[in-house]
């Protein structure tokens, strides 16, 4: 029997602009759907699915692939960064919240953690 997780994440949508706009974002993993990709969901309806280790890896050091890139904003923060053919979309989260999304994907998978 495998569980989904689904939780929620405030992030800070990055632009030009003085104040950066707060955005909630849906955080989710199906590992009976596909054991190594997640969902970010915004409240726009668009909806990015990418693997699991790209996350990963984008919170240690930089990382892309396709579309997306992610990498660590300081010690406490992340970048993660959206194309498409309309532009780009710069996010920006506190690392614990997406390391904790993390755990949980493993837990459910049951894959140990450090």
């Amino acid at each position: 029997m495998t569980h989904a997780v689904k939780e929620q994440a405030s992030g800070r949508i990055v632009t030009d602009a003085p104040q950066h706009r707060p955005v909630r974002v849906f955080l989710s993993y199906d590992p009976a759907e596909d054991p190594g990709a997640v969902r970010f969901a915004f409240p726009s309806g668009q909806t990015w699915t990418f693997p699991r280790d790209l996350l990963e890896s984008g919170l240690r050091s930089p990382a892309r692939a396709g579309d997306i890139g992610i990498w660590p904003c300081g010690r406490v923060q992340a970048i993660l960064e959206f194309h498409t053919t309309d532009g780009v979309a710069v996010v920006q989260f506190d690392s614990k919240t997406l390391i904790r999304f993390l755990r949980h994907t493993y837990a459910v998978a049951g894959v140990p953690t450090a």
